[in-house]
């Protein structure tokens, strides 16, 4: 194979056809990314979306009514569920304070009782693959959540006279929920009243 050292080494200008490294002032390579941070993941076919409409999101610490979305990956589902972002937008003020986190815990080896359908549940890749985690709006876990990793939060002042607009945090595959486990988003207390619509943005990684 032909080797091209150039001004720092190979790079291929178009397909077969190799041109010399781009460097800056300082004989660094200067790179940029060739797509968006999650194309070449949904191009596989392993980027999923949840979306969950809530009513009073209940306290991590309570198992019953989990959510949401809740999402369970069963034992021999082979992926890994990797957490990247969630947004939600709140349509009905809470009447009382609380954050809105990430929570779960083990020890799912079946999927949680009492669960609602989810509201939807869909590969980001147009005609992908189904997910092999299942997803629910709510459901009631065999153990409750063990932590909460807040990215929001919510007031009691009305809807009508505050800030409005999309709430997106990103999680960049900071939550990782492995076979028999599963992953929610929870409050710190029950948030009576507070209706929201939540997503969930995720990667399926193969164990």
């Amino acid at each position: 194979m032909a080797t091209n050292v150039g001004k720092g080494g190979i790079q291929l200008t178009s397909p077969g056809v190799e041109g010399p490294m781009a460097l800056d002032a300082q004989g660094c390579a200067v790179t940029v990314a060739g797509h968006g941070d999650w194309y070449e993941i949904a191009k596989r076919g392993n980027l999923f979306q949840a979306n969950a409409i809530i009513t009073a999101p209940v306290i991590f610490t309570t198992a019953a009514g989990t959510g949401g979305p809740l999402i369970w990956n069963p034992l021999n589902s082979g992926y890994n569920v990797a957490l990247l972002a969630v947004s939600f937008g709140l349509t009905v003020a809470s009447t009382v304070v609380a954050a809105l986190g990430i929570t779960g815990n083990t020890g799912q080896t079946s999927a949680p009782t009492s669960t609602t359908a989810i509201d939807s549940n869909k590969n980001l890749l147009m005609g992908g693959r189904s997910p092999s985690s299942q997803a629910f709006r709510v459901g009631t876990p065999t153990n409750a959540g063990n932590f909460l990793m807040t990215f929001g939060d919510l007031d009691t002042g009305a809807i009508t006279t505050t800030f409005g607009g999309m709430n997106w945090v990103e999680l960049k595959g900071g939550v990782i929920a492995p076979p028999g486990t599963w992953v929610s988003v929870a409050a710190s207390a029950t948030a009576t009243t507070a209706a929201l619509n939540i997503n969930l943005v995720y990667e399926e990684v193969p164990v």
